[in-house]
């Protein structure tokens, strides 16, 4: 039986993986990325505490509405960057200083 550490540690390695791809990438692409790897290490740990400390906790239940919400967040943030690309001929967010109407 998988214990609930190695959950946690899974978890702060692909929370890890998630920011420093945030930090480091100048692709719009590559940060949308990022933040759903942040949203999936939170969901492991919502559904790993839900199995192992409390069943009362509804973890599973939270993590459905994360997914829900990363997906909204995801159709949005990819609307954007598809009129940045229209607009600039680039997703690189460094060369996107200003907002425009």
């Amino acid at each position: 039986m998988i214990q609930l550490s190695s959950f946690l540690i899974i978890s702060a390695i692909v929370f890890t993986l998630g920011v420093i791809t945030i930090l480091y990438k100048k692709n719009a692409i590559g940060i949308l990325m990022g933040v759903e790897l942040l949203l999936n290490s939170v969901n492991l740990n919502f559904i790993a505490f839900a199995k192992y400390v409390d069943s009362s906790i509804n973890g599973q239940l939270v993590a459905v509405f994360i997914i829900i919400l990363a997906a909204s967040e995801a159709a949005v943030a990819l609307a954007i960057i598809l009129v940045l690309y229209r607009d600039r001929i680039t997703v690189d967010v460094t060369k996107v200083d200003e907002m425009n109407n």
